[in-house]
């Protein structure tokens, strides 16, 4: 049995019927909690804990192929496998033009209509021959209980074959129709073929992002000589050499030597990053000119990259709430227009039609009303807006986000990490004995993580002070910390907790300031010991990142846990309209609260452990890179670098593909709105018909390709 997530390659899906009752299969499947399959992608995602031969099982019992991906990094994950070939598609058109040139030329009488015996040859090799895919296909949806394109499209041009081959048997050469069943055939397979290589290019950003890991690597074997093996075969702990201008094939440790690398296709950084021994290093990245020596870390999908890769797939693989609503739609599509078809042909039957008119038109009900680009719209559009978001440093883990992003009122800031750059320096020391009480603040914080801890550790260290040891050290939940130092109870915590021991409020060492206070307690009371005053640089972004949601009629506020004049400088150095100041971290989310319950659509910004409640609480949850893990699995989307200007740009390319995503629903829909009526009366052809489906889902997946001229419009701003 496997628990979390299982991605499942899947061959012979056609349309959104197909994705429909694929993830029925995999949903009774036991211990599977949530199955989501994607056309565009042809995968499927699987969450709970099942066994995979049970899944590949399920899927194959509903005449599919399955198999299990490994990893993002899977080749098996190319799309459009199972696609008419070029060659399949050339031999269609040759083999169908003899037969529909006549009839468009008909009106000038050249005299150009072959014997109907010839018609009936080249028809039969397109539709028993090249057509065979979907009578496959299609049988395989019937003895599921369902329906597909593939069936419509057998259904279709099977009843104008199948008549035109009646006529010719007892008329003669009377007016055949297999130019009809040859031209649908071979218009669909044009249309599958585009579609596939529409696919691919909607997938290429995935791609590019494999293509940034080397296949190859140049491992160290015990004797200390450089073995080439392939990247997949490196495990964590193992030495691998990365020679000038090499890809690292992982994340690691920098163990021996010195260069620079370019992580810019990674990280967005611009400049390469100089590293030296002791430096961590993201696989992916260029090395300079130097030779390094790299102990691996994380390897595959627990590396940066393969993280990356993961969110975007998954992301893709993932469906918004809307795309739900078009599933449902397209369960019972198949069956409702088989008896729309079947109506049509009844109704030109009673009307006095002949039985060849009234199949012809039931044909073209048939072939028009194909849900492929149903299937297609909302998958296509998340391929290239995740795969875009990626390359431009957003990850947008969660489809919901999109729709949350267009409706945004208000974006919320944490500060330290967010708007400041999360590396606080100390400024002032206020204490009768400067040296003992730094050593002793440093020691109460040497377990922490906390940004203004390390401050005081590195004063400390840079003074050359001996940091004692503590004794029953305990956290206080953003007000600070306790423990017991050389045989004393000390609390070093904001102006808050030294309230609570008893302290009164002093002015502020510096203005706009952090504060930390140290307290001795005894059995005689607390004692103030010292005061520290920390100040955090502004990010060079941040500026910027506020000017632009104000520009767009976007309200921002701050939320900080640091009192109240340090994050009101903040704020109104930024022109930051809102300021909730000394909060805890468990009162940020009920913060959010506050917002949404005035009507507000919230979205939250942070990088801390402490943020994660509040992330959550949010309409939308974007996670600064660099923040812990925890704050970027609660976020919808994680920013890759942390640069606050990417806020405006992540919220602007959520629009973006949101919009991309109803346009193209909108399309997928009026085709079949329009079409199927007007086929129904007789209005189109099955040609004509034939023209319009395969033109559905190219220009369904050619409007999502329309996504890639996005670009981000920022107008720079003076911090």
């Amino acid at each position: 049995m496997t628990t979390a997530s299982i991605t499942l390659k899947i061959d012979g899906m056609t349309c959104a019927a197909c994705v429909s009752r694929i993830e029925k299969s995999l949903a009774a499947v036991p211990g599977v909690a949530r199955a989501d399959v994607n056309l565009a992608t042809e995968t499927a995602r699987v969450e709970g804990s099942s066994d995979k031969t049970a899944l590949v099982a399920a899927v194959e019992a509903t005449g599919y192929g399955a198999r299990v991906v490994a990893d993002a990094f899977d080749p098996a994950l190319e799309t459009g496998a199972g696609a008419p070939r070029l060659a399949e598609v050339a031999a269609a058109v040759l083999l169908t033009l003899p037969l529909v040139l006549p009839m468009l030329l008909a009106p000038f009488d050249l005299g150009l209509m072959l014997p109907g015996w010839w018609q009936l040859a080249l028809a039969s090799i397109v539709q028993l021959g090249l057509g065979w895919r979907f009578y496959v296909h299609g049988y395989r949806a019937l003895r599921a209980g369902a329906g597909n394109m593939d069936l419509l499209v057998a259904l279709g041009t099977t009843a104008a074959y199948g008549l035109s081959l009646y006529l010719l048997l007892t008329h003669g050469d009377h007016h055949l129709y297999f130019e009809a069943s040859a031209a649908v055939i071979t218009l669909v397979l044009l249309g599958k073929h585009l579609e596939a290589r529409a696919k691919r290019e909607t997938g290429a950003a995935l791609r590019a992002l494999a293509a940034l890991r080397p296949d190859r690597a140049l491992r160290l074997d015990a004797a200390g000589n450089e073995v080439e093996v392939a990247a997949d075969e490196l495990r964590p702990g193992d030495l691998v050499v990365v020679r000038a201008g090499a890809r690292l094939p992982a994340d690691g440790t920098v163990q021996a030597g010195a260069s620079a690398v370019d992580e810019a296709l990674l990280t967005g950084e611009s400049l390469p990053v100089p590293k030296h021994p002791g430096d961590t290093v993201v696989g992916g990245a260029v090395n300079g000119e130097g030779r390094l020596v790299v102990r691996v870390g994380a390897i595959g999908e627990q590396a940066f990259l393969g993280s990356v890769m993961r969110m975007v797939a998954a992301a893709q693989g993932a469906k918004p709430p809307i795309q739900r609503l078009v599933d449902r739609i397209s369960a019972i599509f198949v069956p409702v227009v088989v008896v729309i078809a079947l109506a049509a042909m009844l109704a030109w039957l009673v009307a006095g039609a002949s039985a060849e008119d009234a199949i012809i038109h039931g044909v073209a009900v048939l072939v028009i009303a194909c849900p492929c680009a149903l299937g297609l719209a909302t998958p296509a559009a998340l391929m290239v807006g995740t795969g875009l978001a990626a390359r431009n440093g957003i990850l947008i883990r969660d489809p919901a986000a999109l729709e949350a992003a267009r409706q945004v009122d208000v974006v919320v800031f944490d500060k330290t990490g967010t708007l400041t750059q999360g590396k606080p320096r100390l400024v002032a020391v206020e204490a009768a004995d400067e040296a003992h009480a730094l050593a002793i603040a440093a020691a109460l914080q040497a377990s922490s993580s906390h940004p203004l801890a390390r401050a005081l550790i590195e004063a400390a260290e840079a003074r050359n002070l001996k940091i004692p040891k503590v004794a029953e050290g305990r956290d206080l939940s953003g007000r600070g910390v306790t423990g017991t130092v050389e045989g004393a109870d000390y609390l070093l915590g904001s102006e808050r907790a030294a309230l609570e021991a008893g302290i009164p409020a002093a002015a502020p060492l510096r203005p706009g300031a952090s504060e930390s206070v140290l307290v001795r307690r005894d059995a005689a009371g607390a004692v103030m010991l010292a005061r520290f005053a920390f100040e955090d640089a502004l990010r060079p972004g941040s500026a910027a990142a506020i000017a632009e949601l104000h520009r767009r009629g976007i309200a921002t506020a701050l939320i900080s846990g640091d009192r109240r004049a340090a994050a009101q400088a903040i704020a109104g150095r930024l022109g930051i309209e809102q300021v909730e100041a000394e909060v805890l971290p468990g009162d940020k989310a009920a913060a959010i609260d506050r917002l949404r319950a005035d009507g507000k659509v919230v979205a939250m910004v942070g990088d801390g452990l402490n943020d994660a409640p509040a992330l959550a609480a949010a309409d939308l949850g974007i996670a600064m890179a660099g923040g812990v893990d925890v704050a970027m699995a609660t976020a919808g989307i994680t920013l890759m670098r942390p640069d606050p200007l990417l806020v405006p740009a992540a919220l602007d390319l959520a629009a973006a593909v949101a919009a991309k995503i109803r346009s193209n629903l909108f399309w997928a829909f009026a085709y079949n709105v329009v079409g199927i009526p007007l086929a129904a009366l007789g209005l189109l052809s099955p040609i004509v018909a034939g023209v319009a489906m395969a033109a559905s889902s190219v220009s369904v997946l050619g409007n999502a390709l329309l996504l890639r001229r996005w670009r981000a419009h920022l107008t720079e701003v003076a911090p």
